[in-house]
């Protein structure tokens, strides 16, 4: 009796719907969580926003061209272009040079790497009240320090013009040992030959690092430079703690203006436009960054 085999065709259409099957409940949650919130805002961002019983209207740019008049949205997007302006470089930076250190063999290591890795798994609600603490008028750490040195006492967080530098170094200390995880994987993967070689040659260990590590970290670097912008743009949980945007909106960054606007001002269909401006902005850059820079960083 002959056996019925299946065709190459029905057993290549089974796997499609078998994998499609797996890919399921992932997609589901993609749709419901991301892109159909993101179109949601974008149509929001149309409409007028809800008053009472009454729906919605079309009101086409308006929320937009409100956007453009905004002063305190422009005060928002300063503040915000000078906080990344500043964290960018010092977090990566400060992150490179984590792991360089804690890369070589020394004594108490692991001590080292868990000393530095530690604010990032602490919750940014407690790091915001640890630094509180120490920016605090009178009493306070740093307060003390300075007045240890006979320098005059200070309002930090109270001063438009150390506000915000406050905060800053508040999300360079939080953020720089989540990225030296990455340098330091990335160094761990190198060849030790390369090292032995340039030790050979006689070759310093600032050029050794500027020939050689650098350039095999440069992948390394663009993935962690752009989870740096993007997070440089949606800090908002220090800014409740420390600030909350002030003095006079010196501390006030683009989603805490956001938050305002939608959950203080109740303003949504205002929110939903800036929400879409941000959305857009951070996708443009990251897209520049890997369509652009991706060619450039890969070293052969």
């Amino acid at each position: 009796m002959p056996v019925m085999r299946s065709t190459p065709d029905a057993g290549s259409s089974q796997r499609a719907v078998h994998a499609w099957l797996l890919l399921l409940p992932a997609l589901v949650l993609l749709v419901a969580f991301t892109h159909w919130p993101t179109l949601a805002t974008l149509i929001d961002s149309f409409h007028s926003t809800p008053r009472g019983g009454r729906a919605g209207v079309w009101v086409g740019l308006e929320n937009y061209a409100a956007m453009v008049h905004d002063p305190v949205f422009w005060q928002a997007v300063r503040n915000n272009l000078w906080f990344a302006g500043a964290t960018i470089p010092l977090s990566i930076g400060l992150a490179l040079i984590m792991a360089l250190w804690v890369n070589e063999r020394m004594a108490g290591r692991t001590w080292v790497r868990m000393a530095y890795f530690t604010p990032t798994v602490l919750p940014m609600i407690a790091v915001a009240n640890i630094w509180l603490f120490f920016y605090t008028p009178q009493y306070g750490l740093l307060e003390q320090i300075t007045s240890l040195l006979g320098l005059p006492s200070r309002n930090w967080l109270g001063d438009p013009a150390t506000a915000l530098a406050c905060v800053t170094v508040v999300a360079v200390w939080k953020e720089a040992g989540f990225f030296m995880i990455f340098y330091l994987a990335a160094l761990q993967t190198l060849n030790p030959s390369l090292k032995e070689a340039a030790a050979i040659e006689g070759a310093s260990r600032w050029y050794f690092f500027r020939r050689v590590q650098w350039p095999l970290l440069m992948p390394t670097t663009l993935f962690v430079l752009v989870n740096a912008v993007i997070n440089a743009f949606r800090l908002v949980d220090h800014l409740f703690i420390l600030t909350r945007g002030g003095p006079d909106n010196a501390s006030t960054l683009l989603l805490y203006h956001l938050y305002e606007v939608g959950f203080k001002f109740w303003d949504t269909g205002y929110a939903a436009a800036l929400t879409v401006v941000l959305v857009v902005a951070l996708a443009g850059v990251a897209l520049v960054q890997f369509f652009v820079f991706d060619k450039r960083v890969h070293y052969q």
